[in-house]
């Protein structure tokens, strides 16, 4: 449960932080946190689309931002 409290705790900043202006770098390691951090929980829970979305994300967080 842990793990999905943290989740949503990083959601929370990320839309505090949208609302606020943040630059996009500052998004983005908030955005690679929350990849990691639903990474966690996905194993925890041992479901298969969870874990599929973790890899989705991880993938997209991977590439350049321009």
């Amino acid at each position: 449960m842990d793990e999905a409290r943290a989740v949503l705790a990083r959601l929370d900043r990320i839309e505090e932080l949208e609302r606020e202006g943040a630059p996009p770098g500052v998004l983005l390691e908030e955005l690679r946190g929350l990849v990691h951090e639903a990474e966690a929980w996905a194993k925890l829970e041992g479901d298969e689309r969870a874990r599929k979305a973790v890899d989705d994300c991880d993938a997209a967080l991977a590439q350049p931002v321009s």
